[in-house]
């Protein structure tokens, strides 16, 4: 029995948004019947880009299901280019936390969104890159090393538990285990060359240096969505600011603080900042 969240739990006993979009304006379809799992997102869009609605058919289990009502409640609100920045393990976050095996649910949710995204853009779907490694499964290389990537995994049943790669026959496995030592070698040696060349700031020039990045990499982004916002505090590593015009109010806020604003920070100045929103 696996260990599911009372959310997920929730969710997939009380879905939301089940069924169509009165007026459908994107759609994506994910995963096959053949393979256990498949979803069909269809997202109502007004002129501004923002969706209005979003409902979802899916086949699969409890995760499958929870996992794409979530993500529904999730997008409604946000503007396209907001939800495109949807990450799986958000939509995991949302509900507490999915089992690690049941995690590929959570990525097939993510897709779909990419997939009906691109569909109301008029955009081709997204032809299959990269060499397929999992038959059983239809998964390739590119697929597995984008995941192991964004989820920051690093064995082959982690793989497995999100991509569902290695799953069934279990020929795939040497591949999986090949690409996983390329992946984690990179890895290794991008983290080297980082510890070999440490950022060592004081507070003046720390509080400098963020200043410096919020005007040059993070204001000019969110004013092209009317929003702006403003350093209040340094605190040692943690940033204190304040989301300013529709950053405010947006649904997605908290995901453009952790995941635009706080990660720009990381990037730029120190690993070890955390932001904060001070309303």
């Amino acid at each position: 029995m696996w260990d599911y969240t009372e959310k997920v739990k929730d969710h997939f006993e009380n879905p939301r948004n089940v069924g169509e979009v009165g007026r459908v304006d994107g759609v994506g379809e994910v995963g096959s019947l053949s393979c256990g799992d498949a979803l069909r997102l269809t997202l109502e869009v007004d002129k501004d880009e923002r969706i209005v609605d979003a409902r979802f058919q899916t086949f699969g289990c409890a995760s499958a299901i929870a996992s794409s009502s979530a993500l529904t409640e999730m997008v409604k609100g946000m503007t396209l280019d907001e939800a495109a920045k949807v990450t799986n393990q958000q939509i995991a976050d949302f509900l507490g936390g999915l089992p690690k095996e049941k995690m590929h649910c959570s990525v097939m949710g993510m897709e779909a969104l990419e997939a009906a995204i691109a569909n109301y853009r008029g955009q081709p779907p997204k032809q299959t890159e990269g060499e397929i490694i999992c038959e059983c499964f239809g998964v390739t290389d590119v697929d597995i090393e984008r995941v192991v990537e964004q989820n920051n995994l690093s064995t082959l049943e982690e793989v497995t538990a999100y991509t569902k790669a290695g799953g069934g026959c279990g020929n795939c496995h040497e591949k999986i285990e090949a690409l996983l030592y390329r992946i984690l070698t990179k890895r290794k040696q991008v983290a080297t060359q980082q510890d070999e060349k440490p950022r060592k700031l004081t507070n003046l020039q720390k509080i400098k240096l963020i200043e410096e990045v919020i005007d040059s990499q993070i204001r000019p982004a969110l004013k092209t969505d009317g929003g702006d916002i403003e350093l209040v505090d340094v605190a040692g590593d943690e940033v204190s600011v304040s989301l300013k015009g529709t950053c405010a109010t947006c649904a997605a806020s908290q995901f453009t603080l952790k995941d635009f604003v706080e990660e720009k920070l990381k990037e730029f100045v120190t690993s070890e900042i955390m932001v904060v929103e001070v309303k």
